[in-house]
């Protein structure tokens, strides 16, 4: 049994705190990589939360990649969840914000995260989810599931697998369910030189590839097939399943077997960046270092690994933080480092340079409308223009951006909440940036990663609009979590894509023993068709809307990268 905790944060992403309560079987397991015994919660989906796969990360671990357990632990209660990464919720002091400092503040501090959070750098735990009397061979395809949150806030115990696993055993194809935390904020994401020259950059994505690999040693004791894994991640969950397909090149190989057999992308795919040692990441490693009092020292990186842990908290958060007036722009994300990314992911899609596997990409009609919620203060076309290019596009000119923006010209036609005329446009420009936003990090980006992978591997897209007509808001970013993950609306919509995705998983078909219950989902090809979902049905439309703005970031994605 769960006991859940919902708090709203004035944007709409549900926090949800759970405590897991012991049922009374106890379930065990014993483990190889490392060798242990785990005791887990019995119950009709047994549970297993609270496994680790790696060291803490701490002391001079801190920002490293993660370090595989390798000694044998014994019998180990996997019975409750355990602390959360650190967070970066951040505050705005620019007036613009509708988030009240204070409270974005509270969020953000050790005083907050600490007791209520319960949030440490000792973070790097599993949570699996079983169908009850599943044993070693039965092979069990296997959902692995990354949060989102923009690479500063979530973590895997907010996500519970159950009610997928007893969706999966209603449906005739059990499968598992994992979820994996990995860091973020500062502390997974931080750039820079030094970083990048110690070789931890990217030390989130790792945490992911590690906990993938120890899926790889370990779920076969489960009842898990190693061999059909599916990642699945919403927002910048999903900018890490494309991430996890880009890294090393495309390699998602380990042990001379794959990783993973198929990917499924809820609202992201590829997040263009600068590079790890960038003028903009190496402006955000200064920040934290000044904030940190360690500009002074000659070892700077060492100086961080040596405060506390408020401090450290404090200063990873000085720098500007997406509920807030620099948005999407994030300041923490997967940067190419020559390694881990090789280059900037914009690149890895247009090359198809990426693990070989189907995957199933899709979006909210209005990804953009909430992250222009906090630049009010942009009432012109020069306004927009020189926000555009101090915060999103340093390295695009002035020029370059006047394009884009006469792109939306017409924000009846094109801007966002889409398809409500001269409706909902709450500041001069509000429309037009949530459009050019939500298009640039997910709907168009989407296309994009289509067209350049369709003839290597089948894939699937979808664009959910079933809040359509919520004033202001429209199909906001985030309502497929509420929709889809949680099923809080038990309604066609959650139905549908709950089959699609565990026909997807088990044999990489979302229309897999589909009884026409729900509408054929076709593959997308060149002819681009979208399966448009609503709350009651849906239907396919042309994947052809704002086709002179998918040409534009597609041809100019290199001045175009956070």
């Amino acid at each position: 049994m769960n006991l859940h905790i919902t708090l709203v944060l004035g944007v709409g992403l549900p926090i949800i705190l759970s405590q897991v309560q012991a049922s009374p079987s106890t379930p065990t397991v014993t483990i190889s990589s490392p060798e242990a015994t785990l005791v887990g919660i019995g119950g009709d989906v047994e549970q297993f939360p609270g496994i680790p796969f790696a060291k803490p990360p701490i002391k001079d671990l801190r920002f490293k990649p993660p370090v595989a357990l390798t000694q044998p632990y014994g019998v180990y209660n996997a019975t409750e969840n355990k602390d959360i990464c650190p967070q970066f919720i951040g505050s705005s002091t620019d007036g613009n914000s509708l988030i009240p400092d204070f409270l974005s503040d509270l969020i953000n501090s050790p005083l907050f995260q600490k007791p209520v959070l319960s949030a440490s750098e000792d973070c790097l735990y599993l949570n699996l989810h079983r169908p009850v009397g599943t044993k070693e061979g039965d092979k069990l395809p296997v959902l692995f599931y990354i949060y989102g949150g923009g690479f500063q806030l979530g973590w895997n115990s907010m996500y519970d697998g159950k009610p997928w696993v007893e969706a999966s055993v209603e449906q005739g194809k059990p499968l598992i369910v994992v979820t994996v935390a990995y860091r973020i904020g500062g502390f997974g994401f931080l750039p820079g030189q030094e970083i990048l020259e110690e070789g931890s950059s990217n030390a989130g994505l790792l945490d992911q590839r590690l906990g993938l690999q120890w899926v790889a040693d370990n779920i076969g004791h489960f009842g898990g097939d190693p061999d059909k894994v599916t990642i699945w991640g919403e927002s910048a969950g999903a900018w890490s399943v494309f991430d996890q397909m880009a890294m090393y090149d495309g390699d998602n190989t380990y042990k001379d077997k794959h990783l993973f057999r198929g990917a499924i992308m809820n609202s992201g795919s590829f997040l263009p960046a600068s590079p790890m040692d960038s003028p903009k990441a190496q402006g955000i490693y200064d920040t934290v270092i000044e904030s940190a009092g360690c500009s002074s020292v000659s070892d700077t990186l060492q100086c961080l690994r040596e405060l506390n842990y408020t401090s450290l908290l404090d200063a990873t958060s000085s720098v500007p933080a997406m509920l807030g007036y620099q948005s999407l722009a994030l300041s923490y994300l997967p940067r190419p480092d020559g390694k881990v990314l090789t280059s900037s992911p914009d690149q890895a899609a247009l090359n198809a340079q990426l693990a070989p596997v189907p995957f199933i990409v899709g979006d909210q009609e209005d990804e953009g409308t909430l992250f222009a919620l906090f630049q009010s203060n942009i009432a012109t076309e020069d306004d927009l223009i020189n926000y555009l290019g101090t915060v999103f596009f340093p390295d695009a000119s002035k020029d370059l951006l006047n394009e884009l923006i006469d792109l939306y010209a017409d924000t009846a036609t094109n801007g966002s909440p889409f398809r409500t005329g001269p409706l909902y446009n709450i500041y001069p420009e509000f429309k037009r940036l949530a459009a050019i936003i939500g298009d640039y990090e997910f709907t168009l980006s989407r296309r994009i990663l289509l067209e350049a992978s369709n003839a290597n591997v089948p894939s699937w897209s979808y664009l959910s609009s079933y809040d359509q007509g919520t004033p202001v808001l429209g199909t906001f970013h985030g309502s497929d979590i509420l929709q889809v993950f949680f099923g809080i609306l038990p309604n066609y919509a959650s139905d549908a894509f709950h089959t699609y995705y565990i026909s997807f998983v088990n044999s990489l078909d979302p229309n897999d023993g589909n009884d026409g219950t729900f509408d054929e989902w076709p593959q997308w090809d060149k002819n681009g068709f979208l399966l448009n979902m609503y709350s009651s049905h849906s239907e396919l439309i042309a994947d052809d809307f704002r086709s002179q703005a998918a040409e534009f970031f597609k041809t100019n994605m290199g001045s175009l990268r956070l």
